[in-house]
């Protein structure tokens, strides 16, 4: 019987019955109980929970870990909307658990909900898996092993972190070492991971018969919404001062709803009120698929034993997970005891947001490094010019009738590397400049048109006995996923074909033909084979080092045949990707000592009516965060080290309103927290009026 069915009265369930009223129970046999493992007190049906959940949360972050580059490089959007779209997908997958919840708690269960909906359709998956599973967990453990089912949640957060571990260095790989389609791999990168929720659909399956499934309750959700309305409205109507005023605002609901309904909404709203500083942490955490992830891209990542992509160096967190969560269990939280410091859980969970606060303030000074390390860019009315002279002999180049002058004070050699762009300044956003070129004897006079805030190389070139000009737009600012973007230039009078391997080729035209630029995996390129219509020959370019950009002049002027001029029209990145760590050190150490608390303290304070809706509220948390991070980088317009710096003074300030909320929260002790009133069957007066005694102190 369902205490909250309306043909339920209030009346007929708390009042005083006898034992001549209540028909016998009828015999009950004693429950089998689950098969454990390994002689220990957790359920078997635990492995093949954790074993979905691993496969489950490989295919999720291995999806994630390459989506930002897949919008930057392979849609080509820009470094604001990529970030948004990923944190909007993000914020999708944590709202959509609030549906899954209502389904898994009104009509199908738990175990429906994960088999059926979570893991046949991806798209609202993550919203029938994420509110269920944690939940689905700890179902299975029976009430005398509380100490157990609470490690089982680190065990639970642990396999989340090994599959996104392994998919989050195995995806990128999959992406950027394969070549499919004329490009990385994203077809693989993104199919391996479905075959992964393929497997996690069979293994959950297969523990069925082993689960304790505990069955849907009615709409939970729904009776929530009309017992807070109509306390409300019933408040509202009864504002008279000649009428007594009640001990809490949802007791004005009594004259309608169930007491132990009435009971499960003040416990729901006490933790829901206390939910609300917590999205501005997720905020913080889920930038590293984004923003951190685009960081790399503008660092060195070569490690010395190894080369990393920029999307695996978020390899770090789940890796640091696994490490950190039995060093927290095991040895800090311990110590920490025995010092005599209650580390309750909102304590823990308020250390987790200084931590992270920490790891912003780091990654803003790693930003502002990076930024040093970069070229200045062209601001309004402004262009960045190098002079490449291509001539057998030098060349003094002047700009005609302006105050610019000489682009260098003395003369320019023949193929002279220039260690810097000259600034020049516009009159208006593109105009026409004249440029006096003094060649031996000869002077020579050129007009070429410019826009602003561009990069533009002017080539000097030989015209007979003469000399020429030709102007040349360079790389504005080219992200180039931490590869390395090369263009070639071809002095000989015949078009050159050049294969740069793993089906990259191209074709430059001849008598000073330019080619588009082209991005290609960073390394040593000391024979790269090159071929004319009536020759074929090998181009040392040597090093290409992480995200510079290169223009290669292919001249004949040695016996040696064509050779290869380098110049670098961007520099290589020079801040090592290793100044990452401190960064992922510290927002996973608060990771773990706020989500994998969280996650535990949810559970417990949750109501058992009441538990899937409120992991929804858990991960709809999540969600509110990636939307502030959509808001802010669509919004803001701010530069990258002052949006991290406004992040973490943020978090400080709500970490400190967080902390005076926990404060005044009094946690539930486990004892507290009733069954459902219908699987309660008062025998005699006493015992219901202790019943009524408990919930009013609760």
């Amino acid at each position: 019987m369902n205490p909250f069915q309306k043909n339920e009265s209030k009346e007929t369930f708390f009042s005083p019955v006898s034992t001549e009223e209540v028909p016998p129970p009828p015999p009950s046999f004693p429950k089998k109980p689950p098969p454990k493992i390994c002689g220990s007190n957790y359920p078997l049906s635990i492995i093949f929970i954790v074993v979905n959940e691993f496969c489950e949360r490989f295919s999720y972050y291995g999806m994630k870990a390459v989506l930002t580059l897949y919008f930057l490089y392979f849609l080509h959007w820009n470094e604001d909307t990529s970030t948004s779209v990923y944190h909007a997908f993000s914020s999708l997958c944590y709202f959509t658990p609030i549906l899954g919840a209502v389904i898994a708690d009104s009509w199908l269960g738990k175990f429906k909900v994960l088999s059926l909906v979570g893991l046949s359709l991806i798209a609202l998956g993550t919203g029938g898996i994420k509110p269920c599973v944690a939940a689905f967990g700890g179902d299975q453990f029976e009430k005398t092993h509380e100490e157990e089912r609470t490690r089982y949640f680190s065990v639970f957060y642990l396999s989340i972190n090994a599959g996104s571990l392994i998919s989050t260095f195995v995806t990128p790989m999959l992406r950027g070492d394969v070549q499919c389609f004329g490009g990385d791999c994203y077809a693989l990168a993104f199919g391996v991971p479905g075959l992964l929720m393929v497997i996690a659909l069979v293994v959950f399956a297969m523990g069925s018969k082993m689960y304790n499934k505990t069955p849907p309750e009615g709409n939970i959700v729904t009776q929530v919404i009309k017992c807070i309305w109509f306390a409300l409205s019933n408040r509202f109507k009864n504002r008279s001062g000649d009428i007594p005023k009640r001990q809490h605002w949802l007791d004005w609901a009594a004259e309608k709803y169930p007491k132990q309904l009435i009971m499960d909404v003040k416990a729901l709203t006490r933790i829901l009120f206390l939910y609300i500083p917590l999205p501005m942490f997720w905020a913080l955490l889920e930038q590293q698929g984004s923003r951190w992830t685009l960081q790399a891209t503008r660092m060195n990542r070569n490690l010395g034993f190894i080369v990393l992509q920029p999307d695996q160096m978020q390899v770090l967190n789940p890796l640091l997970v696994l490490i950190f969560i039995p060093l927290f269990d095991l040895v800090i939280y311990p110590l920490v005891s025995k010092c005599g410091i209650n580390f309750s859980s909102l304590r823990k969970m308020a250390v987790g947001m200084i931590l992270a606060c920490l790891a912003f303030a780091v990654v803003a000074v790693v930003e502002t490094k990076i930024n040093e390390m970069a070229p200045p860019q062209p601001g309004p009315q402004e262009i960045f010019l190098q002079v490449l002279n291509l001539a057998d002999d030098e060349v003094k180049v002047t700009v005609v009738g302006d105050d610019n002058n000489s682009l260098l004070p003395e003369s320019i050699r023949s193929f002279q590397k220039i260690p810097h762009y000259s600034k020049l300044h516009l009159k208006t956003k593109s105009q026409d400049f004249h440029f006096h070129l003094k060649y031996h004897n000869l002077s020579v006079y050129t007009e070429h048109s410019v826009e602003e805030k561009k990069w533009y190389s002017l080539i000097i070139r030989e015209d007979g006995e003469s000399i020429s000009s030709m102007m040349v737009k360079d790389a504005e600012n080219i992200t180039t996923n931490g590869m390395t973007a090369v263009r070639f230039l071809n002095t000989l009078h015949k078009e050159v074909n050049i294969n740069l391997g793993a089906d990259i080729s191209l074709n430059v035209g001849e008598d000073y033909g330019v080619s588009a630029y082209r991005t290609v995996p960073t390394g040593e390129y000391s024979a790269v084979h090159c071929k004319t219509e009536d020759d074929d020959f090998l181009l040392n370019l040597g090093l290409l080092n992480f995200g510079a950009a290169y223009l290669f002049v292919i001249t004949n002027s040695t016996r040696q045949g064509p050779q290869a001029w380098k110049t670098e029209d961007i520099p290589a990145n020079k801040i090592s990707i290793a100044w990452q760590l401190p960064q992922y050190v510290l927002v996973t150490a608060g990771e773990v000592m706020f989500s994998v608390t969280g996650l535990e303290f949810s559970y417990s304070q949750a109501p058992s009516s009441m538990k899937s809706v409120l992991q929804a509220a858990w991960l709809l948390t999540i969600g509110v965060g990636n939307f502030i991070v959509l808001t802010v980088a669509q919004f803001s317009d701010l530069v990258q080290w002052v949006e991290f710096t406004l992040f973490s003074c943020l978090l400080l300030l709500v970490c400190l309103i967080f902390s005076i909320m926990g404060y005044y929260y009094v946690p539930l002790k486990s004892e507290d927290i009733q069954e459902p009133a219908a699987k309660k069957i008062p025998h005699i007066q006493e015992d219901t009026i202790n019943l009524e005694t408990k919930n009013t102190k609760l």
